[in-house]
C-alpha cells in the first residue's frame, strides 16, 4: 500500500507499523465474529477541474467488510482467456492497487461472467500471461510452480508471495517468467490466488480441462497449508499473523 502511495506522489504521516497499528485498532473495536476484508483506502480529497496528483492533500480511510467467498472454493474454477487486454505499466502501473485500473479489471470480470465462466486471464500486451482480473495466476508445468514475472504487468501480490514461499519450503519447484496462452492448455494445474479470491483451483480454461481436471498435488499441498496458516494452525508460519484481543463492552 505504501508503494501505491508513493506511486500516487500521497503523503501521509504513516510508516509501514503505525499504518498496520490502525488496522489492528479497527479490528479491535469492531470485535468481527467471522472472516473479513479489510480495506484501506488512502484518497486526495481536494475538488479541482485539473486532472493532478501534486499538492493537493492526501487522507486516509480504512473499513471493514464482511469476506464470504470472491469465488466457490469448494469446487474448480470455470476460466476464459479475456478479449481484453491488461493496461500497462507505462498508462496505469499495475504494481499499484490503485483504484482508477479497476475499470479494467471490471471490463474483464464481466466478460468472464456474461460467457459463462467464474473468472478470466488476461493478456498484457505483450501477449503474455497477466493474472486475473483482480488476482494473481500460477500454473504447474512438469512440476515446477510458475507465476509470471513482476515486469509482465502484474500486480505484486503479499498472496503470490505467500505461495511461493510455502511452495519452496515444501521443496516444490518455483519459477517466475513469461507465460505463453498456450501453456495454459497444456499445464498440469493451475489456480488463482489474492486477498479476496484466497487459493482457488482452476478446473478448465477456454472450455479445456487444466490436467486430468482435479485439484492437482501441487495445489493441493498449497491450499491445505495456506488454509492452515490463516487460521492460525501452522506455528511454522506464526509470524505472519497478527493477533488481535477485541474489546469487548462490558
Amino acid at each position: 500500500m505504501l508503494n501505491s502511495a508513493r506511486l500516487l506522489r500521497c503523503e501521509l504521516p504513516y510508516d509501514r507499523d503505525s499504518l498496520a497499528g490502525v488496522i489492528e485498532s479497527l479490528v479491535e473495536k469492531n470485535a468481527p465474529t467471522g472472516d473479513v476484508y479489510i480495506r484501506p483506502f488512502i484518497y486526495k480529497p481536494a475538488i479541482q477541474l485539473t486532472p493532478r496528483l501534486k499538492g493537493i492533500g492526501d487522507e486516509l480511510t480504512v473499513y471493514m467488510l464482511k469476506l464470504g467467498d470472491y469465488l466457490d472454493l469448494q469446487r474448480g474454477q470455470k476460466a476464459i482467456v479475456s478479449s481484453w487486454f491488461r493496461v500497462p505499466d507505462n498508462a496505469i502501473p499495475s504494481r499499484g492497487k490503485l483504484s482508477g485500473s479497476y475499470v479494467n479489471s471490471a471490463f474483464i470480470k464481466d466478460e468472464a461472467e456474461e460467457k459463462g465462466a467464474d473468472e478470466a486471464i488476461v493478456l498484457n500486451t505483450a501477449g503474455k500471461i497477466a493474472e486475473g482480473s483482480s488476482c494473481n495466476l500460477f500454473i504447474v508445468r512438469n512440476g515446477v510452480l510458475t507465476t509470471p514475472p513482476i515486469t509482465s504487468d502484474v500486480l505484486e501480490g503479499i498472496t503470490q508471495r505467500t505461495m511461493m514461499q510455502i511452495a519452496k519450503d515444501e521443496g516444490i519447484p518455483v519459477d517466475q517468467r513469461p507465460i505463453d496462452r498456450t501453456e495454459l492448455y497444456v499445464c498440469e494445474e493451475a489456480l488463482f490466488c489474492g486477498t479476496g479470491v484466497q487459493v482457488a483451483w482452476i478446473e478448465t480454461i477456454d472450455g479445456r480441462p487444466v490436467g486430468n481436471g482435479t485439484c492437482g498435488p501441487v495445489t493441493s499441498r498449497i491450499r491445505e497449508i495456506f488454509f492452515d496458516v490463516v487460521r492460525g494452525k501452522n506455528a511454522r508460519y506464526a509470524d505472519w499473523l497478527t493477533p488481535v484481543r477485541a474489546k469487548v463492552a462490558v
